[in-house]
């Protein structure tokens, strides 16, 4: 068991390793959290900003596709950038490429040099997410592990929130907001550069086998499938749509700032009935309540401020739920051997379709209107429910016993790749 003493945490004989000082394990997930700051700042500013310099809103969707075909390529690149450089220096280097991203959309409202900027900044996080959780699983002893991972997607999930709120300080006709998220984004990286945490040796390559996962975790793959899509639908479009719903800066700047807090408050109670339960059945809850609220934000769009906040938190918090369950119920059923295979294509997949549904929400909006995200988002949480309603008719239940423990994450941020060390905490077990 993991020992506190004072400021440091003893590691697990079994685990073996020196003792971690809890400062340095902080430095991370403060870097991670002053990054959130500014990303959230910037997924509000550029669609509020487009929409005052009179631009269709096809551009932001277009910009929000570029944001997801970059992320694709981090999910896939970091691993040799590692293993080239090591973990601070690539958290250095994918730091500064978002700081230079920002500074691309300072320049002003140019919407091909605005997507050519965000997909860089989507390669950035996506990589950055990877690095910081890999360095995070190897500093930690098992027996905290849970706690100090949700303690980081709750720290990340806090910072997008204050950078939405930002949104209402500053000029929106200015270069205040891209500024801003240089500078939150630079001193991010003074916590990395000055930690004395040991960085975690070389990560080894992680292959992709979508077939074999889908064996071990049907459920998993889809969710992650189903996730990656209505996680870029709500987040990216949703101040795209209000923008061109005529909602002003203040008014898309509290709306996004309060979506967070569904995801607060959704996941640690379902989480907790999963662990007493089928996951599969929280499942189905939470994707039924994502489709429900889809359906409310389509009855109350363009309507009253404080209804749309109230639906949106729900409509968000029930998606980004269905991040965290279908990665815990897929770790339920894998064993020691499948563990970083598993991980690498959970990512994959998730990383897919966060690039696929916004270029078919992009062109449906260009037909349809933004309203289009909404209906796309239904489709999803109702697909995804269905499907899971036909695992647990078909197939046999896992004892809620075996099951592993659960632990809070966000779908804006990717799983961690090597996952191996998750084996040893329960046996092999195949659904």
């Amino acid at each position: 068991m993991a020992i506190q003493h004072k400021n440091r945490i003893e590691t697990d004989p079994v685990q073996g390793g020196t003792p971690t000082p809890l400062i340095a394990i902080a430095s991370v997930i403060l870097s991670m959290a002053l990054i959130a700051v500014g990303n959230g700042l910037m997924f509000a500013y550029i669609p509020v900003r487009l929409g005052a310099e009179g631009f269709d809103p096809t551009w932001a969707g277009l910009i929000i596709t570029g944001l997801s075909a970059g992320g694709l390529a981090g999910c896939i690149l970091t691993g040799p950038l590692v293993r080239r450089v090591g973990h601070a220096r690539a958290f250095m280097v994918l730091s500064a490429l978002i700081a230079l991203s920002n500074a691309a959309v300072g320049a002003g409202p140019h919407p091909l040099v605005w997507i050519a900027a965000r997909a860089l900044y989507g390669f950035s996080i996506c990589g950055l997410f990877i690095v910081a959780q890999s360095w995070l699983n190897d500093a930690v002893a098992n027996a905290i592990r849970g706690r100090v991972m949700a303690f980081f997607y709750v720290a990340y999930v806090a910072g997008l929130g204050v950078g939405y709120a930002t949104l209402v300080l500053i000029d929106i006709s200015t270069a205040e907001g891209p500024l801003i998220g240089i500078a939150f984004t630079a001193l991010s990286i003074l916590p990395v550069g000055l930690t004395r945490l040991a960085q975690p040796p070389a990560p080894q390559a992680a292959s992709v086998a979508l077939r074999r996962a889908w064996r071990i975790s049907p459920v998993g793959v889809a969710g992650m499938l189903a996730v990656g899509g209505l996680s870029m639908a709500i987040a990216g479009f949703a101040p795209i749509h209000a923008t061109a719903k005529g909602y002003s800066q203040a008014d898309v700047a509290l709306l996004l700032s309060a979506m967070p807090v569904g995801t607060l408050i959704l996941q640690i109670p379902l989480g907790w009935i999963s662990d007493r339960t089928d996951r599969r059945y929280v499942l189905i809850a939470a994707s039924a309540l994502a489709m429900v609220a889809g359906v409310f934000a389509l009855g109350f769009d363009g309507g009253a401020l404080t209804a749309l906040i109230v639906i949106y938190i729900v409509w968000d918090g029930a998606s980004e739920s269905i991040y965290s369950l279908s990665s815990a119920h897929a770790s339920d059923r894998a064993g020691k051997d499948d563990m970083v295979a598993l991980s690498s294509s959970l990512l994959f997949a998730w990383s897919l379709s966060g690039f696929i549904v916004p270029g078919i929400v992009t062109g449906l909006s260009a037909v349809y209107g933004t309203q289009a995200f909404i209906y796309v988002a239904i489709v999803i949480a109702a697909a995804f429910c269905l499907f899971v309603l036909w695992r647990v008719v078909t197939t046999q239940a896992v004892p809620a016993a075996e099951t592993g423990s659960f632990a809070p994450m966000t779908a804006q941020a990717p799983l961690p790749v090597e996952l191996a060390f998750a084996a040893e905490e329960h046996p092999a077990k195949r659904h």
